[in-house]
This record gives structure tokens, sequence and C-alpha cells, in this order.
């Protein structure tokens, strides 16, 4: 045996087993052709679509009505109308009643005034306030209500608070009684006076 040997053949390197499959030489330009067939495809079909919805988007906008302009003409009058000439619905007319005048006019001041009278005038020993008890007759003709101030003085006569009574609706020569009350507590010896009487009549 000699020792002259050829060398050994340079190892190949060896494809990774991930790796795709090496594609024959004719197929690449096949592929080629078809992803641009595919990508000039798509383009038509898009230019056809904006196409389409262009032109519904114009014939939708040619369909709607648009309010019409307004006009500059001056305002004119309103129209002269017919009356009718017999009552809506068949309805009869309605007669309304002639409006009653007030039988008396509404009186303040001493005509009124006489026709109240404080019963008493008392302190309340619990709160301190006081009030007073009135008797109110209608010394009118027709029915009237009443509203009555009264005022609370000291020894001195200044006025330390007020109250007020009301009446409804008292029968021409009939009385009643109302208290008008005081707000606030007021010392011994306050005493109550009519300040001002006003009559309603109803």
């Amino acid at each position: 045996m000699s020792d002259n040997l050829p060398p050994p053949p340079p190892e190949q390197p060896q494809p990774s087993p991930w790796a795709p499959p090496a594609a024959p030489p004719g197929k690449q330009q096949r592929t080629g052709l078809i992803v641009s067939l595919a990508v000039g495809g798509g383009l038509v079909v898009a230019g056809a679509l904006v196409a389409l919805v262009y032109s519904l988007l114009d014939s939708v906008s040619d369909s709607i009505a648009l309010p019409p302009a307004r006009s500059d003409a001056p305002y004119s009058g309103p129209y002269d109308e017919q009356p009718y000439d017999e009552q809506p619905y068949g309805e009869d007319p309605v007669e309304e009643d002639p409006v009653e005048e007030e039988p008396e006019p509404v009186v303040s001041g001493p005509a009124a005034e006489r026709d109240v009278t404080i019963t008493r005038c008392a302190r309340d020993s619990l709160i301190g306030w006081q009030h007073a008890d009135l008797t109110v007759v209608n010394g009118g003709r027709s029915p009237a209500g009443y509203v009555v101030f009264v005022e609370f003085l000291d020894t001195k006569g200044a006025v330390l608070t007020d109250g007020i009574a009301t009446t409804d609706d008292l029968a021409p020569g009939a009385s009643v009684k109302v208290k008008a009350q005081g707000v606030g507590e007021v010392p011994t010896g306050t005493t109550c006076r009519v300040k001002q009487v006003t009559r309603d009549p109803m």
C-alpha cells in the first residue's frame, strides 16, 4: 500500500432542515409572472370600485331635493279671508252673562275701622308675645272680606311689633271674632292699636 492517497473531498455544507426546498430554476420565472398579474388585477378591480362608488354618490346627490332659496320679494300682507257664514261644528253661539259691577268699592280708612273692635289685648306669660282679640262686624251692604293691621306699642307709644288678622265672606251685619298675633317678645304694659282696616266686597 502506498502512502500517497488522494486527499479527501472537502465537506459540503448541509442544508438546514428548516429551510424551504430550493425551487427548480424554471418555476422562479413563473412565480414572478403570477405575482405581477395578481397585483395588476387587484389595481384594476380597485379602480373599478372607486369609479362605481363615485358614480353612485353623484347620482344620490342629484336626487336629494334642496330647499328653495329665500325670496327677495318684499313682505305681503295676510290673505283676505271670507268670514264663516255659519258657526263651526254646528254649535249655537253662547251668550255671556253681563259682567256685574261690584256693589261696593274696596274701603279703607275710618269707615272700615268702625267695623273692628279690640276686645282684648294680652301678653302671653310663657313666651312674652302680644296678641289682640278682635270682633269684626260687616257694616256694608254686601258680603266682604276684611284685613286688619294691628300695632303693639310700648308705654311711650313706640311701635314694638305688629300683627294681622283676616276674615273672608262676612255677610252684611254678621260678626266674627279673630286674633292678630304679634311676633317677638314685648315688655309688660304693651298696648294694642288698630292701624288700618281694609274691607273688600265679595
